[in-house]
């Protein structure tokens, strides 16, 4: 791996250069912002290369550091005898308790190492077996310098359950005699990625948790059929706390328990491969849940170990615990949590949760960013988590060419998307959160007929060059109770009583409909790079989503999607569910997502039209609330003969069916905000 540095390193000579040569006196000011900028990236690309230079010479280099879930923990030895690894610095002394002896707090000392480590080995019994059984429950007593006792969960633990009555998860030894072997290859990175947002324990209509074997059976076939090529997944990483929405990890390497077992996941990710549908694991490294007992919380008895100590390593506003990204053993626990989901699962990449927490000493509290560059490059950036992203990048992509990586941040963190020989942080997306945020905005507090078409294309539009984005019409967070989804939104109670197809549209129906297909469809062909969509929205699932909770008497009837509405003929949410699935089948046939940024030859105030041009393909959009137009001039990049492709407006998709579909549009070599243009119909 050495060879690789140098490389490292050249281009940002080159980058700089480059900047030198272009600048001229009309924006030399901004050459102590840049320079700064650009200072700031070399140093983080040093630090990166630096650590890189540290793990091979310590520990023989990325590959077999990044493999360290397979010393740590428990590991069966080729004997049939049973190795432990862990990492106590603070403690005085480690013991193995469990069903194996009977739970003996005494009887298996670990032995000291250096460094923080201890270890134990247990021999074979006399036939030979393992000495703890498959699916048998384990505990690391701990016992600390000032002589307090406490039962521990192995932080390096594959799989833990919690019992009926229990609200603590148990640590259970999972080594399953004929474990599930992955059949299937990954698919190659699609060149647009389309999306499916995804909760197992949600993905039924049934009031209930539902299981991975579920989703592989009822939902990976609507996912497929919909059009997506990836799926992100999230509540994955085991949470004792089910309402978190998977947000307050107490297990890194164990797959939740409550959707089924860890071979019941795999068969899930093999599945979807199958189809060719890559799956991505909504991975939390931003901060780990509080609890003791199930979860990595003073696992040594120190109020460090894993994390800064407070008031450094406590999350003021999620109440949770903050990594220590320059501590060695840390790394290795985090990025070899990502090669173990990555090895062990088959995962296909990662969209990193609370990547603005993680860049940030602030963690983005109380903090607004105006996009000076100032607010990016300063004492206020936490160095040691950026290096710990673009190591993390780096390895991934070094070791999985195929790898995505996507990043939850909403400061704009320059360069976040550029590569780390460039001196960025090297994630292959970032998510577009402003787009979601406009929407929400205008449908709460705007009219139709002041709708503001220019500031929707600003934000749409609003990206840095160069970094590809997420699009995404609504968020999953706007599904939670105390928020609406835009279907919500648009027709509220209304989604009761009157979505049958059976009887007239109701006014505030039609407006939901139409504005639903709309809205997600000005995204998807102008917000982004990809599309992202979570799961049921395509379809305008009504009513919010609420996890069970002392709140709601620990109810169900909120924590669950219901796709029986598409299966109902009758009702118009299959309208909505085909309106999706052939929006996303025209893009995979035309990619207008792979293709450079739109073209907008129109962003009309009164008339409320949007036109542009992407990838040859003509979006033209109409949101004046009652004005139609006939014989409307557009302008188009290429001249020729022009056909509709898809129609909002089509009966199937639950419109008036008012567009000709066999009519060819002729273009005219007259400019109009072009090179040329044509006429079309208009309605609103």
């Amino acid at each position: 791996m050495l060879v690789t540095f140098q490389a490292f390193l050249d281009p940002f000579v080159i980058w700089w250069h480059n900047f030198l040569i272009a600048a001229d006196n009309s924006i030399m000011e901004l050459i102590a912002d840049f320079f700064f900028f650009f200072f700031f990236l070399r140093l983080s690309k040093t630090s990166t290369v630096n650590q890189l230079f540290l793990l091979e010479e310590a520990e023989g280099g990325f590959d077999q550091f990044t493999r360290s879930y397979r010393t740590f923990g428990v590991q069966r030895q080729p004997d049939n005898s049973l190795f432990f690894q862990e990492w106590a610095p603070a403690a005085e002394a480690l013991f193995l308790t469990g069903d194996f002896n009977g739970w003996d707090k005494f009887a298996h000392p670990y032995t000291k190492k250096d460094y923080g480590k201890w270890e134990l080995t247990l021999p074979p019994k006399h036939d030979r077996s393992p000495a703890v059984d498959h699916n048998s429950k384990l505990k690391v007593v701990v016992h600390t310098k000032e002589g307090e006792r406490f039962y521990r969960i192995s932080p390096w633990a594959k799989y833990v359950t919690r019992e009926e009555k229990s609200v603590i998860y148990d640590w259970v030894h999972w080594d399953p005699p004929q474990p599930y072997i992955h059949v299937h290859p990954r698919p190659k990175k699609p060149k647009s990625l389309r999306i499916y947002e995804s909760h197992v324990g949600i993905a039924s209509p049934e009031g209930k948790i539902a299981s991975y074997t579920n989703f592989t059976t009822n939902v990976l076939p609507r996912i497929k059929d919909l059009g997506y090529n990836c799926i992100q997944l999230m509540a994955i990483m085991e949470h004792a706390y089910y309402a978190s929405f998977g947000y307050q990890i107490t297990s890194f390497f164990a797959a939740s328990s409550r959707y089924g077992t860890p071979d019941e996941l795999k068969q899930l990710i093999d599945v979807a491969h199958s189809m060719g549908i890559m799956v991505l694991l909504d991975v939390v490294h931003s901060h780990a849940s509080k609890n003791t007992e199930d979860g990595l919380n003073q696992f040594d008895g120190s109020d460090s170990c894993f994390f800064h100590a407070p008031p450094r390593g406590e999350h003021s506003l999620w109440g949770s615990r903050l990594f220590n990204y320059s501590s060695w053993e840390v790394l290795r626990f985090l990025l070899s949590n990502l090669r173990w989901w990555m090895e062990e699962y088959r995962f296909d990449g990662f969209r990193f949760d609370g990547v603005t927490s993680m860049l940030y000493h602030h963690h983005g509290i109380g903090s607004g960013f105006s996009g000076d560059y100032s607010e990016y490059f300063g004492l206020q950036v936490d160095e040691e988590s950026l290096v710990y992203l673009m190591l993390a990048n780096h390895i991934l992509h070094t070791l999985y060419p195929d790898c995505i990586t996507i990043a939850e941040d909403v400061s704009g963190m320059p360069a976040l998307c550029r590569g780390v020989a460039e001196g960025g942080l090297g994630f292959d997306y970032r998510l577009a959160m402003a787009i979601p945020d406009k929407w929400i905005q205008i449908l709460k507090e705007f009219k139709d007929e002041d709708w503001n078409i220019g500031n929707i294309i600003h934000t749409l539009t609003n990206r840095r060059y160069g970094e590809n984005c997420i699009a995404y019409a609504e968020s999953h967070d706007q599904a939670l109770v105390g928020d609406k989804t835009l279907a919500f939104w648009l027709m509220d109670k209304e989604m009761y009583t009157n979505m049958s197809s059976l009887i007239p549209m109701t006014p505030i129906i039609d407006r939901g409909i139409q504005l639903h297909k709309m809205i997600r469809l000005l995204t998807h062909g102008l917000g982004g790079e990809g599309y992202l969509n979570f799961m049921g929205n395509e379809f305008g699932h009504p009513e919010w989503l609420d996890f069970p909770r002392e709140g709601n008497n620990q109810s169900y009837h909120y924590a669950r999607r219901q796709f029986n509405l598409v299966d109902m003929d009758h009702l118009r949410y299959c309208q909505l569910y085909a309106f999706d699935r052939d929006m996303n089948r025209t893009e995979d046939k035309y990619g207008w997502l792979a293709a450079p940024p739109a073209y907008v030859s129109a962003k009309h105030e009164e008339d409320k039209v949007i036109v542009f041009d992407r990838a040859n393909v003509l979006f033209i959009f109409n949101f004046h609330p009652t004005k139609s137009f006939q014989d409307y001039r557009v302008a188009v990049e290429a001249a020729g003969k022009y056909r509709i492709k898809l129609d909002s407006d089509e009966a199937q998709y639950g419109g008036h069916g008012r567009l000709e579909h066999n009519t060819e549009f002729f273009t005219e070599p007259q400019p109009f905000h072009g090179p040329c243009a044509l006429l079309i119909g208009l309605w609103s």
